[in-house]
């Protein structure tokens, strides 16, 4: 807890990363099943691609009901994104494979999403996952209550720049925008302009977090980072190669974001920033601590999906009991 007592204010940002993102919802479960309100004070969560999916389901299910129907929900809407049936588990192993063997170096025929039905077909069945757990005209009403900030990341692809929907402005339409990778699904438009994943912005958004004022602003950042941080040794081999430069895209403009704060906490403490209108905020990581390969970001088996929310709860303990000890 903060000094005077009251309860902790803390921002969740959710990192993207397809499948992966399963690690995620298994943090976020274990977070909510040790959530007290006495103790954290959720003021912010953010997302893009898989993360946005994530953080949507946290902060719904948290204004609609507590934390038991949070959790609820992080587990139907994976539950739901798994292969389901036999032509889904061949599609499943099809996409798969051909990710492997193109991180692999194989030359395979490059075809637009927008050339193929089975692209539009995966976004509508995220679309009916989505809608069958989050009413998403009712966000704007809950927006209109003191809650959590909601950020969802994005790519403008015409202007070229980061682009955040944040709480009323959450729609189905921004959260498939935010998991739109272009060699698998179409951009999505919004207001007249096209948008990507937001595994090409900010993953996950951190600094629309950090806009608060400071009373408001968060005292603890954890983020949960699928993407591992670090490697050992030298990747040689194409497969590795690919494997590492996915990992490194998706983790630039966070450890940016995370050396600004530090940065400005670094200000706080020399008193080259006037502590009351400035504060410092401590950032954890809850990283994943397993590789796996790139192309399983994309693998919906369920028995994989499952293996990774379990790991997900097991790094939640961890940190939660770093986090007491401390």
């Amino acid at each position: 807890m903060s000094k005077d007592s009251s309860p902790t204010r803390v921002a969740i940002a959710c990192q993207g990363g397809g499948s992966h993102t399963a690690f995620t919802a298994g943090v976020l479960r274990e977070i909510l099943a040790h959530w007290d309100d006495d103790r954290y004070d959720l003021v912010g969560i953010s997302g893009s691609s898989g993360g946005a999916f994530n953080a949507l389901a946290m902060w719904y299910g948290l204004l609609t009901g507590d934390a038991d129907d949070a959790a609820d929900i992080l587990e139907g809407i994976w539950s739901d994104m798994a292969v389901d049936g036999p032509s889904d588990r061949w599609l499943n192993t099809w996409v798969t494979g051909l990710s492997r063997m193109e991180s692999a170096g194989f030359a395979i025929p490059s075809v637009s999403p927008s050339q193929l039905p089975m692209p539009e077909l995966g976004k509508q069945r995220i679309r009916t996952v989505l809608e069958r757990y989050i009413d998403f005209e009712t966000i704007p009403e809950l927006c209109q209550r003191d809650v959590p900030d909601l950020v969802v990341g994005t790519v403008n692809i015409n202007a070229g720049v980061f682009e955040t929907f944040t709480n009323e402005d959450v729609s189905v339409e921004a959260v498939l925008a935010s998991a739109a990778v272009p060699n698998l699904f179409e951009a999505v438009e919004i207001h007249g302009h096209y948008h990507w994943d937001g595994l090409f912005s900010q993953n996950p958004p951190v600094s629309d977090l950090m806009d608060q004022p400071p009373g408001c602003k968060p005292e603890e950042l954890w983020v949960i980072q699928v993407n591992p941080q670090t490697f050992e040794g030298e990747p040689t081999t194409s497969e590795v190669i690919a494997d590492r430069r996915n990992e490194l895209s998706g983790n630039i403009s966070l450890n940016q974001e995370l050396r600004f704060i530090q940065r400005v906490n670094d200000w706080v403490e020399d008193g080259k920033l006037p502590d009351d209108e400035f504060t410092k905020t401590e950032v954890h990581r809850i990283e994943m601590g397993k590789r796996f390969h790139c192309s399983t970001k994309v693998d919906r088996d369920p028995v994989f999906l499952e293996e990774l929310q379990e790991l997900g709860r097991e790094r939640a303990q961890e940190f939660l009991g770093h986090r007491d000890a401390a």
